[in-house]
């Protein structure tokens, strides 16, 4: 979905084990730079190649990645990505995901009680099928060149502003493109039923400083919202947000 010009929030529809979703990575570009926000899960490759070229982007000309956080949703086709693109791809995120990003560190929502339950359910697939995910999973790591801090002004794109958003997890951030008015939230919000919501507590790791770091929205002129669950918000946003962290 086109939101303005050199900014587009991408569609791309996806199922692990079985849990189908749609994910919402951003893309924003200008004569210099192409900046990819997210990379879906993964296998997602072709998927995110596709949407990138509907929305008027050569694949091939995206210079820059920027991963909110480490969770496998937002980093999955991370590596795909960087090892077929036929450019050097800087790979940025704060400096408490790197370590997760890069495969250093298990990621802290993968407890063991969470890869046995994954693991049973691979289990149940077909052979083929399990053999396929199992090669896709093997390879997801990639290096993270860039780390970011909260305030830091990426000077690229008309200005991509970092905001760090822990809660969801330790290192979270979220972006603030000041030239479109537009918030990149990664998990610290979400769109459901058409409502701007907080995270989501099932998935978060420290709920309270989660619901702490909405407030630092509240400085922002933000007209658009984009979440990578659930998609556009533009309903009167900066209000909806001092909702979500007074309650």
């Amino acid at each position: 979905m086109k939101i303005a010009k050199g900014l587009e929030m991408l569609e791309i529809h996806g199922s692990m084990f079985g849990n189908p979703g749609v994910f919402h990575p951003t893309l924003i570009w200008d004569d210099s730079e192409v900046v990819l926000v997210d990379t879906g899960l993964p296998g997602q490759l072709e998927l995110i190649r596709e949407a990138v070229e509907k929305a008027g982007v050569s694949f091939d000309s995206i210079s820059k990645i920027i991963i909110t956080h480490q969770d496998m949703d937002h980093i999955g086709s991370l590596s795909a990505i960087v090892r077929n693109s036929i450019r050097d791809v800087e790979v940025f995120s704060h400096e408490v995901e790197k370590p997760y990003i890069q495969g250093d560190l298990t990621p802290i929502k993968m407890t063991p009680q969470r890869i046995a339950q994954q693991e049973i359910m691979l289990n149940k697939l077909p052979e083929e099928k399990r053999n396929e995910i199992t090669k896709i999973f093997s390879n997801l790591s990639a290096k993270v060149d860039i780390t970011v801090e909260d305030g830091q002004l990426l000077p690229f794109c008309g200005g991509i502003e970092v905001i760090f958003t822990p809660g969801h997890t330790p290192g979270h951030i979220s972006l603030y493109l000041k030239k479109h008015k537009t918030l990149i939230t990664g998990d610290a919000l979400n769109v459901i039923e058409g409502k701007l919501c907080g995270p989501n507590p099932q998935f978060t790791n420290n709920m309270e400083e989660a619901v702490a770091s909405l407030k630092k929205l509240s400085k922002y002129d933000i007209e658009t919202v984009i979440c990578y669950h659930g998609g556009l918000y533009s309903d009167n946003a900066n209000n909806r947000i001092k909702e979500l962290f007074s309650v």
